[in-house]
């Protein structure tokens, strides 16, 4: 098979479209058929090197990833069916300790990501265990390239608005940085779920777009640099309730800040740094929650999924490029040039 592969971390260059060897299907495993991978901020975390994580190499990229079933292993009773369209769960955990006993996966000691510390889905084949296998409805509206999409990005925003941060009708949230996959789909989840949208970013452009998908209100950091004195005027001197921030370093105080007393920051990431400095007093005296997030559970990947396939909640594809312009994919993403997720086919 053709993969996009790196055998050394590094920038965008590393990555090399060439032949790779077919993967072998375990009896417990399901061979799928790639026809679309998105993006993540993850893939370039990865292709860059996170301290700690120790990859066989090359390494494969991909965690969004939607195919055709092309073959089930032998101890698979689920009803897969060669050239069955599904999409893939991307989280990995033990199954029998305590946190996935009672179904918080992403919890488990032993939690992994495919793409991150397993082979991924810039390649024409994967394989992975039948518990990863979703199958995608034959009645939804969805292309492979939307389905591919939706499960990293919805389930992180459905986990950080719904499980953790407890949203309510009404409540009025701040979501920083609109035009990543997560943002976007926390702004979708949150429109849902009865409450207001604010959103920022430094392209007006995107603005507009977030505009169009139900966002209330869109704050130009780049022009109000200190975005919280706007939240304060739009929310009347109040703040919001909620505060979805994977920027980190760069925004924690202003997000902070930016909260109603007794208001709950929630984060998934710190792309600009995670080395932010808290103001204590500002979260005793207020008594604000600060909650971190990692992906979700199989349980709420499979919920934010029935909206997904119901067209309540609708995946953003910027642009689709083929498998061999992964690096080019990449440059997109580090530079934030798109709206929406970046799609490979293979």
């Amino acid at each position: 098979m053709k993969a996009t592969v790196f055998h050394e971390h590094g920038p965008s260059e590393v990555l090399k479209y060439e032949d790779f060897p077919d993967p072998e299907t375990g009896p417990d495993q399901v061979l799928v058929d790639v026809k679309a991978v998105a993006l993540n901020h993850l893939d370039l975390f990865v292709r860059g090197g996170i301290p700690g994580l120790k990859l066989e190499m090359p390494h494969i990229l991909g965690s969004d990833i939607s195919g055709e079933v092309k073959e089930v292993g032998s101890k698979i009773k689920a009803d897969f069916q060669p050239g069955q369209k599904v999409v893939i769960d991307p989280g990995s955990s033990c199954g029998v300790c305590e946190y996935c006993i009672r179904g918080e996966e992403s919890l488990c000691a032993d939690y992994g990501i495919i793409g991150e510390h397993y082979r991924g889905g810039y390649a024409d084949l994967i394989s992975v265990d039948a518990q990863n296998v979703i199958s995608i409805p034959e009645n939804t509206k969805l292309d492979f390239n939307q389905a591919a999409a939706a499960p990293l990005t919805f389930m992180t925003a459905w986990r950080m608005l719904i499980s953790k941060a407890r949203i309510r009708p009404g409540d009025d949230v701040l979501v920083l940085g609109i035009g990543g996959g997560v943002a976007i789909a926390a702004l979708q989840i949150a429109k849902l779920a009865g409450a207001r949208v604010i959103v920022t970013s430094s392209s007006d452009e995107k603005l507009e777009k977030a505009i169009d998908l139900g966002a209330s209100v869109g704050i130009n950091h780049r022009d109000n640099p200190d975005f919280h004195k706007e939240v304060w005027k739009l929310t009347n001197r109040r703040g919001v309730d909620i505060v979805v921030d994977s920027v980190g370093e760069a925004t924690w105080e202003k997000s902070l800040r930016s909260l109603t007393k007794g208001g709950r920051l929630v984060t998934c990431g710190a792309t600009s740094g995670p080395n932010a400095i808290t103001n204590v007093n500002l979260v005793f005296w207020k008594q604000l929650e600060i909650m971190g997030s990692t992906m979700g559970s199989r349980s709420e990947l499979r919920d934010v999924l029935k909206l997904v396939w119901n067209d309540e909640l609708k995946p953003i594809v910027d642009r689709v490029l083929p498998l061999s312009k992964a690096k080019t994919a990449h440059e997109v993403l580090e530079r934030g040039a798109q709206f929406g997720k970046i799609v490979l086919k293979p």
